[in-house]
């Protein structure tokens, strides 16, 4: 079966992030009020083949840790695309 999946790759929190940094400083000028502690991160979306969902996420797992993310500084989720 096919499987699309999401990785959700993010700075561990206690790391700075001079990107989020930088777009919570502009906000106010952009007529952004009342948001704070923004943080920055990618997402990438693929489909996985696999016997079953839990295989699937097992895999994209396995590639965020190892390929998508910095484990040292980045946490990384993988959900179901589709929903």
């Amino acid at each position: 079966m096919i499987f699309p999946l999401v990785v959700d790759v993010t700075l561990r929190s206690g790391i700075a992030d001079p990107e989020g940094a930088t777009i919570e400083r502009a906000l106010p000028a952009l007529g952004f009020s009342g948001v704070s502690h923004v943080r920055a991160g990618r997402t990438f979306r693929f489909d996985v083949e696999a016997p079953d969902e839990a295989a699937a996420i097992e895999l994209a797992g396995a590639l965020a840790h190892r390929l998508l993310s910095n484990p040292v500084i980045e946490d990384a989720s993988v959900r179901r695309g589709d929903a």
